[in-house]
């Protein structure tokens, strides 16, 4: 299992907690890679205290989300798993949340080299907040989340906070690219499995809990304008060099109307606002 950390002690502890609290397949051994972007709250000492067997590793201070997933992705290499389970460390995994990922490959349908998606709920919304996303049009970055109580769903692009990527996958694409900071990293991923020809699969229900942290991006607007551009620059912003990459990449068709949106936002919020 793969997991990134800053200065969330209680959280991380809270999905070690869960995850120890697994009803796992019989034969089933899981190794826990944890990098701890050097965080001052005592996270990685509580982490070896509590949980010795988890491999920690200490960041620089700087890898945030993505680069903190590749570390541990890349440490996690070496020991040659049949499963990399991508997990973040808000999330409250279901005590079934592995078997149920797991369960996919036993299907007729199954590809060894699929990835699984386990669908989160917010508990003070009771809303859907992280899962698969299947795209409007090939040509448009615009999405919607998919999800089926009872159904396998195929989504187009995923958020990784709960991802199960099988060996066979890492092994055609790699792992998350280094073209990101910190978010989008899981959407490029799942994107580049769909282009080689793999799917990406929504396990049916709720695998676990997850606050939906895009709510509260998403009414930051910063009053001054240089506050803006700051905050669209920012890695835990919209991060807009990357963001634009992302687009060109996978979305090339769509980047002239992506451009005009972003800054038209930026620069006359009031107007976006009337717009939408």
């Amino acid at each position: 299992m793969l997991l990134a950390t800053y200065n969330r002690k209680e959280k991380t502890l809270s999905c070690l907690a869960r995850l120890s609290a697994q009803i796992m397949p019989p034969g089933l051994r899981i190794q826990v890679f944890l990098t701890d972007d050097n965080s001052t709250d005592g996270t990685r000492d509580a982490v070896k205290t509590l949980y010795p067997e988890v491999s920690v590793y200490k960041g620089t201070g700087s890898l945030f989300w993505a680069g903190g997933m590749r570390n541990s992705w890349s440490m996690a290499i070496a020991s040659d798993p049949d499963y990399y389970l991508l997990l973040n460390d808000d999330t409250t995994l279901r005590v079934d949340c592995i078997t149920r990922l797991l369960k996919y490959y036993e299907l007729p349908i199954a590809s060894r080299a699929d990835i699984t998606v386990g669908s989160t709920i917010d508990v003070k919304t009771k809303e859907l907040s992280y899962g698969g996303h299947k795209l409007y049009n090939k040509g448009s970055v615009t999405h919607y989340s998919v999800f089926s109580e009872t159904e396998y769903l195929e989504c187009d692009l995923a958020n990784a906070n709960i991802m199960m990527v099988p060996m066979e996958t890492v092994k055609r694409i790699g792992i998350l690219s280094s073209e990101f900071t910190h978010s989008i990293a899981d959407f490029d991923y799942t994107l580049r499995a769909g282009k080689a020809g793999m799917k990406v699969i929504v396990v049916p229900g709720i695998l676990g809990d997850c606050t939906d942290d895009n709510l509260a991006v998403a009414k930051q607007q910063p009053p001054d304008l240089q506050q803006r551009i700051k905050h669209l620059k920012s890695p835990k912003g919209l991060a807009y060099k990357e963001y634009m990459g992302f687009i060109k990449t996978h979305f090339p068709k769509h980047l002239p109307l992506v451009f005009i949106k972003i800054w038209l936002k930026i620069l006359f919020p009031l107007l976006w606002q009337k717009m939408k």
